[in-house]
């Protein structure tokens, strides 16, 4: 499987070309950066881009969603979607993409974080009138806040619900605790890749859910395992549920 980076030199396209160097059968081709250098051709644009592949994986910046968007549509290529802080415009250009292309969405392409969103549905849905909060922790570069995965894990959250919650991001000053409000704290520090921590607290008991990334490996395999699961694929929106349910 041929494989294009959107991001080639950041961080996460050094992890993903580091995994692709191991894995047999997974070669990558090229990619996107503003940074020139390494070991693979690198373009500036869509329409620089010389160079073929079956499978585009973008972990840039949302400011680089429209070049991917072009090169999907010129290539006419599945494409892995990995980036975080969207706009709801972005979300919609990405949904009206998978009605012609195969794409693949997650705000967090750790296999764990994925399999933690899938019972969160029903800890809410059992544990009614205990108290949520969620906490999510990330290095001190990290743009947007909360996290992409931290939004995820709310959406799991609210699926267990028979209310609309109220999200309170930190509390400051008087601000005690309503019902129905769900508190949402974001730490940002050090070299953290990724913590997240939903909290249901009861009457004299608290029960905890978390998941800690160790490393950005999850993430770059994670990524290229939905890209081979997009291959053969018709055109729709895939996420990380999808992928577990082929198992």
């Amino acid at each position: 499987m041929k494989l294009f980076l959107v991001g080639i030199n950041g961080k996460m396209g050094k992890m993903i070309s580091s995994v692709a160097e191991s894995t047999d059968g997974i070669e990558i081709v090229g990619g996107i950066d503003v940074v020139k250098g390494g070991a693979y051709p690198v373009f500036e644009k869509a329409k620089d881009v010389n160079v073929d592949f079956d499978c585009i994986i973008d972990f840039s910046r949302p400011s680089t969603l429209d070049e991917v968007i072009s090169l999907a549509r010129a290539k006419k290529s599945p494409v892995v979607i990995a980036t975080t802080g969207l706009t709801p415009e972005q979300v919609e250009k990405i949904n009206d993409l998978a009605t012609e292309l195969p794409v693949f969405r997650s705000a967090n392409m750790s296999l764990g974080v994925n399999v933690v969103e899938s019972v969160l549905p029903a800890l809410a849905s059992a544990l009614k009138g205990f108290d949520i909060e969620l906490i999510e922790a990330h290095h001190n570069q990290k743009l947007d806040a909360p996290s992409g995965t931290a939004k995820q894990m709310l959406e799991a959250i609210e699926k267990g619900l028979d209310y609309k919650p109220e999200y309170v991001n930190g509390r400051e000053g008087d601000c005690k605790r309503k019902p129905g409000d769900i508190g949402v704290h974001a730490i940002r520090g050090g070299s953290i890749v990724g913590e997240h921590t939903v909290i249901f607290a009861g009457e004299d008991e608290i029960i905890e859910i978390k998941h800690t990334a160790l490393s950005r490996k999850i993430f770059a395999v994670g990524s290229i395992k939905a890209a081979g699961f997009l291959i053969g694929k018709t055109h729709g929106l895939y996420n990380m549920t999808d992928y577990l349910e082929s198992k």
